[in-house]
C-alpha cells in the first residue's frame, strides 16, 4: 500500500475531549513567519527567516516591522487586516516584494490571540488565473447527474488541479468512521475505493479542526521543522498556530505518512451546514509542493464543491419531505375530519407507515400495543416501551442499532433493528414507533478497526499502525441509519399529534363536528401557502447572491425584500387574507424604507383594494422601485421626489404611473440584477398584465397595468389619526432589565439585540416556562417579550405571574389573529412576527409598558 486518506494532524490521541493540541512552535521549511502585535513590533519569527530577511534570527524580535519590510507591503498588509471578519478570518497577498527591488512573495494574514501572524513563502510564477479555472472546474462538476458521478469528477478536477499522485473524497459517516466514496489515482497505484476507516484515525479534535481550516498542506514529510523563537511569550504562552498556511504537524502523523509511503499530502475540507461532511484527500509519493495561489484555488473549489453537494442534498431531501407531507396532510385530514381520538388512531397505521419509510410499525396507547409488520412481540415492544419512558426525551428518538442502548434489544434484530420512536402523550408517554430490520453488510477496512494503533515508545502517546492491508467485517445488528429529512418528518408528525389531534379529542363534540370542514380547508390552504412562500424566499435568497458584493450586502438585500413581503402579508392577514389598500401599500413601504424621506412621494388616485396574489406581487415591485430610487434615483437628492398616480383604464383594469424628477442624471444599468427583474417581470408573468421601465436622462418612468379581476373598489377612507412623533415614541423606550421568552434561539438573539436598542440596560433569555419563572423569582424584570408558542408549551403561565407581579408585557406570534388572548389578562398588545425594532416601538408606543 503506498497511499491512504489524510491522517490526524495532532499529537496526543489519547484524550478525545481535549482542546486540539497542535505542534504550535514549529512551521514547514518553504516559507517563514513572523507574529507581530499591535503596534508592530515583532514578537516571534520562525528561525528561517533571517534567511528571507537577512538578519540575526535574535535580532528580529525586538524590531519593528518597518525595518523588516517595504513601507509599500506594510501599507499593503495593514489593507488586508481591515478586510478580515470573524476570529478565524484568513486573508492572502500575491506576488508582492517583501523588500524594495526583491522577489515576490505570497502571503498570508490571520490573527492568533493578541497577534498578527504574517506568513510568507517566495511565488512560483505560473501565470495562473485561479478564479476563471475554478469556474471551468465547478461548470464541469454541475454538468454531471447522480451523485457518483458528481464525485468522481470533483476529484479528477481536483487531481488535474493540485497534480497529486492520487485524490480521493472521504466521507464521514455519523460515527465518525470514514470512507473513500471517490478517487482518481496514477494507474500504478492501488485503489483505495470503498475502504473504510475507524473513527480513531482522524480523532474529534482533529474534526474540529478541519472544520475552522479549510485546507492543510505537507510538502514533504522529511522536511525539517523550523522553530517559532520564542517558543512561548512573556505570559508563557506559545503561539497558537491552528489557522497557519506553514504550520508543521505531529511527527507521529508524520510517521504515518512515511508508513504508507507519502511523501506530500493536501486535504481539503468539505462542510455541509457548516459541519464537516468529508475532505479531498491529496497523496504524493514525491515531495510536492504548489503555490499558495494554486492551493487557494483547491480551497475555493472545495468550498463550491461543498455549497452544491449541500443544495443537491437538500433537493433530494426536498422532494422526499414533499411526498411524506402530502402523505401527512391527507392523515391529518382523516383524523381531523372523523374526530377521532387517539385510542383510534390505530386505523390510520397503513397511511401512518407511508409517511416515513420502515419495515413495521408500533403504537403504545394507554397500554395498548398494536404491531403491523417486522416488529418485536408484545412482550418485547412492551419492555422497549419501559426503556424510552427512561431515557428518550419529549421529541422523537431515533437509533440504527436498538440492542446497543437497549441489550435485550440484540435477541430480535432479524426483525428490527432499528426504531425511531414519536412520543404523542405526555408521561407516562405514548409512542408511535418505527421499526427497520436488520441490514447485515459487508465492510472493507483499511486494517483491523479494532486494533488502529498500539503503545509504543511514546509512552501515552500512540504508534502509527503500520499496515493497511484491506481487512473484511461483516456487521449486523444494524439498520439503515435515519436521516435528518426523516427525523423532521416525525417531529412534525409528533407536533401534529399533539397540537391538532389531542386538542380535537379534548375538544367538545359539538365543536369537534364543527370545525372538521374547516381543519381540511386550513390544512389546504396552509400547505398550498406555505409552499409558495418558501419557494418565493428560496427564490428572492438565490436571485439576490449574484447582485451582492459582500456578506453584508447580500443580508441586506435579502432581509429588506422579505420584510417587504413581511409588511404586505401583516396587511392582507388583517383583513383575513382579503383584498388589500394599494394606497396603505405604497405608503407604508415609502415610511418603512425612507423615513423622512417619505413626503418626497406624492401619491395621487382614488384607492382601490387589490386581491392577495396581486397584492404581494406589487409589494415586491414598489420595495425595489423605492431601494433603486433612494439609491441612485430621485430619492437620493435632496430635491428629489417621486409622483406615484393610479386610475382604472376603461377595462378597469388598473394602471399605475411612477415618475421621478430633480434627481441626478440617469443612465440605464449596465447589467440586469434580480431587483430589475422583479420590476420589469413580476406583474406581466404572476398577473398577466404589463409592466414598462424607461431610463429617461431627467429621471426613471414606469408604467405597470394590473388586470381588472385582481382589483377591487375601495370603501371610504376614514378620517387619517395623527401619527405619533418620533419624540413621542422615543420617550416610552424600554429600562432596566427586560426578560425575553423565545424557544427559537435565532430570533431570540435578533429580539435582544433589538431590545437592546430600545433601551433595555439587560435582557435576559429564557427558552421555556420553568426558565423564565426561575428568572422571575431571582429578579423582578421591568418588561417582558413572551412568544406565546414555546414548541410543547406556551408562554401563558408566565403571563399570568408577571400579570399577578403587575410587570408590563407583551405577546409575539406568528398565529396572527388566531390567538386568543384570555380574558383574566386583560388588554396585552400582540406583536406579530417577523418584527422589527420599529414595530416593537410602536408597540410600546401603543402602551405596551403601561403598568
Amino acid at each position: 500500500m503506498t497511499d491512504h486518506p489524510a491522517r490526524p494532524e495532532t499529537v496526543d490521541l489519547s484524550s478525545c475531549d481535549r482542546e486540539p493540541i497542535h505542534i504550535l512552535g514549529a512551521v514547514q521549511p518553504f516559507g517563514f513567519l513572523i507574529a507581530v502585535s499591535s503596534d508592530w513590533i515583532v514578537v516571534r519569527a520562525s528561525e528561517n527567516a533571517p534567511r528571507w530577511l537577512g538578519h540575526a534570527a535574535a535580532d528580529l524580535l525586538g524590531l519593528p516591522l518597518s525595518d523588516l519590510l517595504d513601507a509599500e507591503t506594510i501599507h499593503l498588509i495593514r489593507g488586508h487586516l481591515q478586510a478580515l471578519r470573524g476570529p478565524d478570518a484568513i486573508d492572502r497577498i500575491f506576488g508582492t516584494p517583501l523588500l524594495p527591488g526583491g522577489p515576490p512573495f505570497d502571503i498570508a494574514l490571520h490573527v492568533s490571540g493578541g497577534s498578527i501572524v504574517i506568513e510568507a513563502e517566495p511565488s512560483v510564477s505560473e501565470h495562473l488565473n485561479a478564479g476563471n479555472l475554478v469556474r471551468s472546474m465547478v461548470g464541469r462538476i454541475q454538468q454531471t447527474l447522480g451523485f457518483d458521478l458528481f464525485c468522481r469528477e470533483a476529484v479528477r478536477q481536483m487531481r488535474a488541479l493540485t497534480g497529486f499522485d492520487r485524490v480521493m473524497i472521504y466521507r464521514f459517516d455519523p460515527d465518525g468512521s470514514g470512507v473513500v466514496i471517490a478517487e482518481s489515482a496514477r494507474s500504478s497505484l492501488d485503489p483505495y475505493l470503498g475502504l473504510h476507516y475507524p473513527a480513531s484515525d482522524i480523532p474529534k479534535q482533529a474534526r474540529v479542526l478541519y472544520e475552522r481550516n479549510w485546507l492543510r498542506i505537507i510538502a514533504d514529510v522529511n522536511a525539517p521543522h523550523i522553530a517559532v523563537i520564542p517558543q512561548r511569550d512573556p505570559e508563557g504562552q506559545p503561539l497558537d498556530l491552528s489557522m497557519s498556511t506553514l504550520r508543521t504537524v505531529s511527527p507521529i502523523h508524520l510517521e504515518y505518512l512515511r508508513n504508507m509511503g507519502v511523501a506530500a499530502s493536501l486535504s481539503v475540507s468539505i462542510l455541509r451546514n457548516g459541519r464537516l461532511w468529508g475532505l479531498f484527500a491529496c497523496h504524493h509519493a514525491e515531495p510536492r509542493h504548489i503555490s499558495l495561489e494554486r492551493r487557494t484555488g483547491a480551497e475555493l473549489f472545495g468550498q463550491m464543491f461543498s455549497l452544491i453537494l449541500e443544495s443537491r442534498e437538500r433537493e433530494a431531501e426536498a422532494a422526499y419531505e414533499a411526498s411524506s407531507r402530502t402523505l401527512h396532510d391527507r392523515l391529518m385530514g382523516a383524523l381531523a375530519s372523523g374526530g377521532t381520538s387517539l385510542e383510534n388512531i390505530t386505523s390510520f397505521l397503513d397511511d401512518i407507515a407511508g409517511i416515513v419509510t420502515c419495515d413495521g410499525i408500533g403504537v403504545w396507547v394507554n397500554g395498548q400495543v398494536t404491531l403491523q409488520g417486522a416488529t418485536p412481540t408484545a412482550e418485547e415492544f412492551t419492555g422497549l416501551v419501559r426503556f424510552l419512558n427512561r431515557t428518550a426525551t419529549s421529541r422523537a428518538f431515533a437509533t440504527h442499532a436498538i440492542g446497543d442502548v437497549h441489550p435485550p434489544a440484540a435477541d430480535y434484530t432479524e426483525r428490527a433493528a432499528g426504531l425511531l420512536a414519536v412520543p404523542i402523550s405526555r408521561a407516562p408517554r405514548d409512542f408511535l414507533v418505527f421499526f427497520r430490520r436488520e441490514i447485515a453488510r459487508t465492510v472493507t477496512w483499511a486494517g483491523n478497526p479494532s486494533k488502529p494503533a498500539t503503545l509504543g515508545p511514546n509512552g501515552l502517546r500512540l504508534t502509527p499502525r503500520k499496515s493497511f492491508e484491506a481487512w473484511t467485517e461483516v456487521v449486523r445488528g444494524q439498520s439503515a441509519p435515519w436521516s435528518a429529512a426523516e427525523l423532521r418528518i416525525a417531529e412534525a408528525l409528533r407536533i401534529t399529534l399533539l397540537e391538532v389531534i389531542l386538542r380535537l379529542t379534548d375538544s367538545a363534540e359539538k365543536e369537534r363536528k364543527s370545525s372538521q370542514e374547516r381543519q381540511e380547508l386550513l390544512i389546504a390552504e396552509l400547505n398550498h401557502r406555505v409552499r409558495n412562500i418558501l419557494n418565493l424566499i428560496r427564490g428572492i435568497v438565490a436571485q439576490s447572491r449574484s447582485g451582492a458584493d459582500s456578506v453584508e450586502e447580500f443580508a441586506g438585500v435579502v432581509g429588506a425584500r422579505i420584510q417587504a413581503l413581511a409588511r404586505a402579508h401583516d396587511q392582507i392577514t388583517t383583513t383575513n387574507w382579503g383584498p388589500g389598500s394599494l394606497h396603505d401599500l405604497i405608503a407604508l413601504e415609502m415610511e418603512a424604507y425612507l423615513g423622512e424621506r417619505a413626503e418626497r412621494v406624492v401619491l395621487d388616485g382614488i384607492d382601490v383594494l387589490l386581491e392577495p396574489q396581486a397584492f404581494s406581487t406589487l409589494a415586491l415591485v414598489i420595495h425595489e422601485l423605492t431601494t433603486n430610487s433612494a439609491k441612485y434615483g430621485a430619492l437620493s437628492e435632496p430635491a428629489g421626489r417621486v409622483d406615484v398616480a393610479w386610475r382604472r383604464d376603461p377595462s378597469d383594469a388598473l394602471v399605475i404611473d411612477w415618475n421621478e424628477s430633480g434627481g441626478p442624471a440617469v443612465v440605464p444599468p449596465t447589467r440586469r440584477g434580480f431587483g430589475t427583474t422583479l420590476i420589469e417581470r413580476s406583474i406581466p408573468y404572476e398577473l398577466k398584465g404589463e409592466a414598462d421601465i424607461s431610463y429617461e436622462l431627467t429621471g426613471v418612468r414606469g408604467r405597470f397595468v394590473v388586470p381588472a379581476r385582481y382589483v377591487r373598489a375601495a370603501p371610504a377612507a376614514p378620517a387619517p389619526v395623527p401619527r405619533e412623533s418620533v419624540h413621542s415614541l422615543e420617550a416610552k423606550a424600554l429600562s432596566g432589565a427586560v426578560l425575553l421568552v423565545e424557544d427559537n434561539m435565532i430570533i431570540a438573539l435578533e429580539a435582544e439585540d433589538i431590545l437592546a436598542t430600545l433601551g433595555a440596560r439587560a435582557v435576559d433569555m429564557a427558552a421555556s416556562v420553568h426558565d423564565a419563572m426561575r428568572l422571575i423569582e431571582a429578579a423582578t424584570p421591568s418588561f417582558a417579550l413572551l412568544d406565546v408558542n414555546l414548541g410543547s408549551e406556551t408562554s401563558l403561565p408566565v403571563a399570568r405571574r408577571l400579570s399577578a407581579l403587575g410587570v408590563p408585557f407583551a405577546f409575539a406570534t406568528g398565529y396572527g389573529e388566531s390567538f386568543r388572548i384570555p380574558p383574566e389578562l386583560g388588554a396585552v398588545t400582540m406583536v406579530k412576527k417577523p418584527y422589527t425594532a420599529d414595530t416593537l416601538r410602536r408597540a410600546l408606543a401603543a402602551g405596551a409598558v403601561a403598568a
